[in-house]
């Protein structure tokens, strides 16, 4: 529905003639473009065209004014004020009305050469990785059937123990793959699960199969982490990653070869590490259009935030996860109050949240599965449970802290571990 109003937009009328004054797009409208729209809105992205040129604006001069007004695009999900977040693609107040006036002004293209448009790595969001590793070979999808859940075993085949800095994870057919997280293997267990496998992966349901990290991940609309100076992780030189894919159905056969852009850094200064709250407690009746779920964890030592990626299927349309200190106050961490399934993300802190010992972090989820939900695949709404299948549901969110060194942080975690298992006898 959305792409055929798009597609009205697009043919309709820029609006009235404007005058001198109006904003100009080398001037202007260039600037607002290769800040907040060019990295997706750009050949070989996912964006369906580019904004590079004047040209390519211009004829579409429109849609941008509405699109943006709406706050439809650039996409950008977290509510201001609940949470202070890098390379947020939220348009000033300001920003918007300029398009607006251009648009109105029949986009007028202004005088002088057009600004030069933004450097990027071809193929890859945040720069060109010091190692592309890919799965070892095509994974068939097959055209319907439930979602598959594949690890794939990918050697690193080092000369050295390195520390990796960031991992960027590039799809490599955007239909079928709903999500990938990628898992350190020191051991190489993955081998032995994927032995005798023609094309080195095993299926996977729920996790590796094994005791292992989190490196990064990938999912719909997800902008990966850059490297951030003083954290790494370190690979010893006979590790391999495994990355775990779901695989969802296009309605046609597929095939898929996806592969990841490794960044190498300088050994660590601090820890960092990852927790997850969640709850797997979901029973979702048809028809019910406001269904609550709550999870709640408690930070064994201080700790700083670093980022955070809240993740749920179709029917969620409301998260919010809340900081509760132990003097009373509050800190809000993310609000979102329009969830949507194709635009997930991780969200970094311009500056990491201290949240002291005792600290107490509340999630507070809410799942519409009515008929009059847009998003809700079934029609009408069936019976929802949690579960691993793109409609099924999930309610949860990766918390990433910063503590003194490698070794609290690793202290931290385990410490968290032993709660979650607490809470859950």
């Amino acid at each position: 529905m959305r792409l055929l109003i798009f597609c009205a937009l697009i043919t309709g009328s820029a609006g009235v003639l404007g005058g001198s004054t109006a904003p100009k797009f080398n001037k202007d409208i260039a600037p607002i473009l290769y800040q907040n729209c060019a990295g997706c809105h750009r050949p070989g992205e996912v964006a369906p065209f580019s904004l590079l040129s004047y040209e390519d604006a211009a004829k579409r001069a429109s849609l941008i004014a509405t699109v943006t007004k709406a706050r439809i695009m650039p996409p950008w999900k977290p509510e201001l004020g609940y949470g202070d977040f890098k390379d947020a693609r939220r348009l000033t107040d300001e920003q918007i009305t300029l398009i607006q006036k251009w648009a109105a002004s029949h986009a007028p293209e202004g005088d002088g050469p057009n600004p030069t448009p933004p450097t990027f790595t071809n193929g890859w969001q945040i720069g060109r990785p010091d190692k592309v590793v890919t799965m070892p070979a095509k994974f068939s999808v097959p055209a319907d059937g439930p979602d598959q859940y594949r690890c794939f075993v990918i050697p690193m085949n080092l000369d050295k123990d390195v520390y990796i800095s960031a991992v960027e994870f590039r799809p490599d057919d955007r239909r079928v793959v709903h999500h990938a997280i990628v898992f350190i293997d020191p051991r190489r267990q993955g081998r032995k699960l994927a032995e005798g496998s023609p094309d080195g992966s095993y299926s996977c349901f729920g996790g590796p199969g094994f005791a292992a990290g989190m490196l990064g991940g990938w999912a719909p609309g997800f902008t990966p982490a850059k490297p951030v100076e003083g954290y790494s992780t370190p690979l010893a030189k006979d590790t391999d990653l495994v990355v775990q894919i779901h695989y969802h159905p296009s309605g046609k056969p597929e095939q898929d070869q996806s592969s990841l852009g490794i960044f190498y850094g300088d050994a660590p200064t601090r820890g960092r590490t990852s927790v997850i709250i969640s709850n797997r407690d979901i029973d979702i009746q048809p028809g019910d259009a406001h269904y609550l779920i709550k999870a709640a964890l408690t930070t064994p030592s201080d700790a700083e935030l670093l980022r955070i990626t809240p993740h749920a299927h179709y029917l969620c349309k409301e998260m919010k996860i809340d900081a509760h200190l132990p003097d009373g106050s509050v800190k809000p961490l993310i609000w979102i109050k329009d969830w949507d399934f194709n635009w997930q993300n991780t969200y970094t802190y311009k500056n990491p949240i201290a949240l002291p010992k005792g600290t107490r972090i509340e999630m507070e989820y809410t799942y519409d599965n009515s008929a009059a939900n847009p998003r809700n695949p079934a029609h009408p709404p069936v019976h929802v449970t949690y579960g691993e299948q793109t409609t099924d549901e999930m309610g949860l969110a990766f918390l990433t802290f910063s503590l003194p060194t490698p070794a609290e942080a690793l202290r931290f975690r385990q410490a968290m571990y032993l709660s979650k298992l607490a809470l859950e006898r």
